[in-house]
């Protein structure tokens, strides 16, 4: 099943971590409609060998296959089969701060933890302000 944005398959061509970091995104159970809301970065940081010096480089993630961490939800999709989930990208991010303030920001509007319509079992956020200076432009989220 692949990623939807905005109605359409999800192509982001050549990425560029300069400009989409990471997304916030909705897995849903079509059958039950339980519903999982995380965030999942495009792009992780990883070091190799260099004349003897360690050099850091972002590599892409597995994102195009990822369904989610929830232990319950991925016991679900082996049971059910992957075709029996959606998978929606709810926001586009240009960092790892507002993937995690979009995320939490989602969960804690969707009130996951008191709803058993939901597999998140748990919410964890650490975000400074001063790294939301994209987000504080945009207005988008004010």
């Amino acid at each position: 099943m692949p990623w939807m944005y905005k109605g359409k398959e999800y192509d982001p061509g050549e990425l560029d971590p300069k400009e989409v970091y990471g997304f916030v995104y909705l897995i849903e159970n079509l059958e039950t409609g339980k519903k999982y809301i995380g965030k999942k970065l495009l792009f992780a940081s990883k070091t190799r060998q260099v004349n003897k010096k360690k050099k850091r480089y972002k590599a892409e993630s597995d994102w195009k296959t990822y369904y989610g961490s929830s232990e319950t939800l991925l016991e679900d999709i082996k049971t059910l089969g992957k075709d029996k989930f959606s998978r929606t990208i709810l926001h586009l991010c240009a960092s790892k701060a507002e993937c995690s303030y979009l995320e939490a920001k989602e969960q804690f509007e969707r009130n996951v933890l008191l709803s058993n319509n939901y597999y998140n079992s748990w919410i964890s956020v650490r975000v400074r302000k001063a790294h939301l200076k994209g987000l504080q432009e945009q207005k988008t989220v004010l």
